[in-house]
C-alpha cells in the first residue's frame, strides 16, 4: 500500500511529525460544440499529499509540502520524502501543534457522477436560446472526490463529496457584430433550474452588449451588484475574521471588533457552516483533520469568532479552530425592489473585478451596465469602478433575498454607495 511504504520512508529519515492526504478523483468531461458532443472521457486520478516537520534550534518548526504520484517507483518516493524534508530545514516558523483530536470519520456518501453530468447536459439542452442568441460551446467536468487523512498524531479519517464545473460560452450577433460571453460555475451537484436561468440572464446581457453606449462620467455614484462578482465584496469580511490575516497583522478584527464604524447601512451578520448542500467544498472535516462546527463570524457587524489554519489559531491561542470552506450571509433588511430604488449603476459584466482582501481598495473595469438615472434605464459599457470597503461598508445595502454561489450564499443584490465612476463619455 503506498501510504505505507510513504510512512516507511518517513520514518527512515527520523521525521517524526507529518500530514498525509490520499486523494482520488473519478468522474467524467464532456466538451459540446453548439449542442453537439464532441468528445467525453473518464477520468480516475489519484495522487499524494506529502507535509512533512522539522525541529529547529530555538524552539522553531521548519515545514514543507509536496506530492507523490502512484505510479512512483521506490527510489523515487525516497527522493522526494528527502526533498521534502531537506525543504522544511529552510523555512523557520514558531512551533506549533498538529490536531490531535480524535474526529469521527462519516459514512462516505454515494456520488452519481454519470446522474450529475446528465443532469447538465439536460439543462445546457434545454436553456431557450433565439437566432440571434445562443450557446456556442460548453464543457463540463463531474467529480467524486475522496480524501483519505492521517497524521503522526493518530488523526484519520476518510470523505467523499461531489465536485462539479461547468464553463459555458454564449453568444449574440447583428448582421454586423458579434460579442461573446464566458461563464464557469462551481458547485457539487446541478441545480438544474439555477443553471438554466442565469445562462438565459447571461444571453440577454450578450443581447444587451451589442447596444451600449459609453459609461458617461458619473463621479462618485452607487453601484448595484448582482452577479457573482458581489461574492469577492463577502470574500473580504471572511479573510478579514481569519487568524492567518490577524497573525500577520493584516487585519484586527478579533472578537468584538465593529467591521465598520458609524454604521447607517444593513449590519452583515455571517456564519461559518458545516455542512452546505450544493457545495463543492461540502465536507465536515477540514484538510487539516479539525472537524468543521458551525461558527459565527461576524454578528449585526460585530466579530464573534475567527477561524483558519490550525498553525496561526493556535499562535492566537485558539484551540478549538478549523478552515472556514462553506459560508452564509443573513439577508438584509430590505427587499430586491426596495433595494434597487433611486439612482445607481447596475454593473452585471466586468473585465476583471476585485476587492483586495487586505487593504478593501474596491477595482473593477465595465463591461456591461444598466445605468438607472431619473427613471430611465440606459445600457452603458466601458469606464471603470473603484473604492475602498471601509468607506463602502458604513452605508451598504444588502438584500433580504439570498442566492448561493458554490460555497457561499449571499444577498441576492447588494449596494455600494458613493463608488467612483471613472466614464468614458
Amino acid at each position: 500500500m503506498m501510504l505505507s511504504l510513504i510512512q516507511e520512508k518517513i520514518k527512515a529519515l527520523g521525521c517524526e511529525v507529518w500530514e498525509l492526504t490520499e486523494k482520488t478523483e473519478r468522474g467524467w468531461e464532456f466538451y459540446f460544440i453548439r449542442h453537439e458532443l464532441d468528445q467525453n472521457r473518464i477520468t480516475d486520478v489519484k495522487t499524494y499529499g506529502v507535509t512533512l516537520y522539522r525541529a529547529l534550534p530555538d524552539g522553531f518548526l521548519g515545514s514543507a509540502s509536496g506530492e507523490i504520484s502512484p505510479g512512483a517507483t521506490d527510489q523515487e518516493i525516497e527522493k522526494t520524502v528527502s526533498d521534502i524534508y531537506f525543504q522544511a530545514s529552510l523555512v523557520k516558523n514558531p512551533a506549533y501543534r498538529l490536531n490531535d483530536k480524535a474526529v469521527v470519520t462519516p459514512e462516505l456518501r454515494e456520488v452519481d457522477t454519470a446522474e450529475i453530468a446528465k443532469n447538465f447536459i439536460t439543462a445546457m439542452q434545454e436553456v431557450r436560446e433565439t437566432r440571434t442568441e445562443d450557446i456556442n460551446s460548453y464543457e463540463i467536468f463531474v467529480k467524486e472526490i475522496t480524501r483519505h487523512y492521517l497524521n503522526s498524531n493518530g488523526v484519520e479519517y476518510t470523505v467523499r463529496y461531489p465536485s462539479s464545473m461547468i464553463e459555458v460560452v454564449v453568444n449574440a450577433r447583428t448582421e454586423d457584430h458579434e460579442i461573446e460571453l464566458y461563464r464557469m460555475y462551481r458547485s457539487g451537484t446541478c441545480d438544474q433550474a439555477k443553471l438554466q436561468r442565469d445562462i438565459e440572464k447571461t444571453l440577454k446581457y450578450a443581447k444587451d452588449r451589442l447596444h451600449t453606449e459609453p459609461t458617461p462620467k458619473l463621479g462618485t455614484f452607487d453601484v448595484l451588484f448582482s452577479t457573482d462578482d458581489a461574492v469577492n465584496i463577502y470574500s473580504y469580511f471572511a479573510n478579514k475574521t481569519s487568524a492567518d490575516m490577524i497573525y500577520r497583522h493584516l487585519s484586527d478584527w478579533t472578537a468584538g471588533k465593529e467591521v465598520a464604524e458609524n454604521a447607517g447601512g444593513d449590519r452583515i451578520t455571517m456564519k461559518a457552516v458545516s455542512a452546505l448542500s450544493n457545495s463543492s467544498a461540502d465536507y465536515p472535516i477540514d484538510d487539516e483533520g479539525a472537524a468543521i462546527k458551525d461558527r459565527l463570524l461576524i454578528d449585526q457587524g460585530v466579530t464573534k469568532n475567527n477561524w483558519g489554519h490550525r498553525q496561526f489559531c493556535q499562535y492566537l491561542g485558539m484551540e478549538d479552530s478549523s478552515i472556514v470552506r462553506n459560508i452564509v450571509v443573513e439577508g438584509g433588511s430590505r427587499s430586491e425592489q426596495e433595494v434597487r430604488e433611486g439612482d445607481y449603476l447596475e454593473v452585471v459584466e466586468f473585465s476583471d473585478f476585485q476587492v483586495d482582501p487586505m487593504a478593501g481598495n474596491i477595482a473593477g473595469e465595465i463591461r456591461l451596465g444598466y445605468l438607472h438615472q431619473d427613471g430611465k434605464v440606459r445600457i452603458v459599457s466601458g469606464g471603470s469602478v473603484t473604492g475602498q470597503m471601509a468607506e463602502a461598508v458604513p452605508t451598504m445595502e444588502f438584500s433580504k433575498e439570498t442566492e448561493q454561489y458554490d460555497s457561499i450564499v449571499i444577498p441576492r443584490v447588494t449596494k455600494l454607495k458613493n463608488l467612483k465612476i471613472t466614464g468614458i463619455a
